[in-house]
């Protein structure tokens, strides 16, 4: 266990290592780098995060990161209206985007269904995605999911949801490898796996 010469030293040492894919040692060179950088520097860190914290909102149609309640994809009269790409986080969202293949709107949901973890339907954003299709006049419904379990899983759960509606109903071609993340994705995969999308069948 390591020994600090410091208690304010540790404990923001333990606040470092709590975000994840930092560990101890990273944490305490990040700890060390704003303790030897001037205080300005360290004060603009601390309040760019208090900041983000206190007013950061989501946005009312899709649920991503937004700094208004419209955020800027949802505002733009440019982007195809009548598409909707589901993704399972904001993450998803940026690296959709990234590759520049895709124009439409999206639909965050929040996660995938799970009930390993506790997490079902109604902890997702499903509900207000069913809600959208039809006052939006939505033709496509992209499902841009994990290429997991869980992912197929809440695929299938909210294709019986919008069934009924005369919609196309695709999905991301399988150049995502099975268990991948979108966001681990590169660029020109992702891209082709937009560009190729398939109709989802049940």
């Amino acid at each position: 266990m390591t020994e600090y010469p410091s208690i304010l030293l540790e404990n923001a040492v333990n606040s470092f290592a709590k975000l994840p894919g930092i560990g101890s040692k990273t944490a305490l060179r990040l700890v060390l780098h704003l303790l030897k950088g001037d205080d300005q520097e360290t004060e603009n860190f601390a309040n760019s995060l208090l900041k983000l914290k206190k007013e950061i909102c989501y946005c009312k149609k899709c649920h991503n990161i937004s700094d208004t309640e419209i955020c800027s994809i949802c505002a733009n009269p440019k982007r195809d209206a009548t598409t909707l790409c589901v993704v399972e986080n904001i993450r998803d969202v940026m690296s959709i985007e990234s590759t520049g293949q895709y124009h439409g709107f999206y639909h965050v949901l929040g996660g995938v269904i799970s009930p390993m973890d506790g997490i079902g339907p109604s902890d997702l954003q499903i509900a207000s995605l069913v809600e959208r299709i039809e006052p939006e006049n939505i033709q496509e419904v992209i499902f841009a999911l994990p290429a997991t379990m869980e992912g197929d899983t809440t695929n299938f759960y909210i294709f019986r949801q919008i069934a009924k509606f005369n919609i196309k109903i695709t999905m991301l071609a399988r150049g995502v490898a099975v268990g991948n993340e979108l966001e681990y994705t590169d660029e020109v995969t992702l891209g082709r796996s937009i560009l190729n999308r398939v109709e989802f069948k049940n």
